[in-house]
């Protein structure tokens, strides 16, 4: 059991704060998920990060997944940790393609590699964040290889298998 199961305050909480914006609230494996609105992700980043019940001091992670052909169909996965209370939260947020994610570089500078990689391979723009640009790959690169419509061989077929360039 998380502390968030023994405290349903804290989650009343979370959700009286934010009652306009929270989109859904689950528990799977003893982690607590939040889904928000994009309009509101910073607001409650920041709050999750300096209220003293929550602490969540430190961002583990930034990440996207696809969810073709669900529409919003992206989602941006952060993964927060309290080092104080031992506890996580998954903060989610839903997107269309062309829609973009306001950054939490302000929140967490630490975001900026993990925001990059997540625009690289899925192609998910970050408003406002200060260098978003290819992380991996080319900057001529053709579109984003995470993408569930993202042909298994690329865009471009130069090359053959044994490094030899098409005609």
């Amino acid at each position: 059991m998380t502390r968030f199961d023994k405290k349903p305050e804290l989650i009343a909480r979370l959700k009286d704060t934010f009652h306009n914006n929270i989109i859904e609230i689950s528990h799977f494996r003893d982690d607590l998920t939040v889904v928000v609105d994009p309009v509101a992700l910073v607001r409650l980043m920041e709050f999750l990060k300096t209220d003293n019940d929550f602490r969540m001091n430190y961002l583990v992670d930034v990440c996207g997944a696809d969810y073709l052909p669900r529409a919003p169909r992206f989602e941006v996965v952060y993964h927060l940790y309290s080092i104080f209370n031992r506890q996580r939260i998954r903060v989610k947020v839903r997107v269309n393609d062309k829609e973009s994610v306001p950054s939490v570089t302000g929140v967490w500078a630490s975001a900026g590699w993990p925001e990059r990689e997540t625009y690289d391979m899925f192609g998910i723009t970050f408003e406002g964040h200060p260098d978003l640009r290819r992380i991996y790959l080319a900057e001529d690169w053709e579109g984003y290889p995470l993408r569930k419509d993202y042909p298994l061989r690329g865009y471009k077929d130069k090359y053959n298998p044994f490094g030899e360039e098409k005609e």
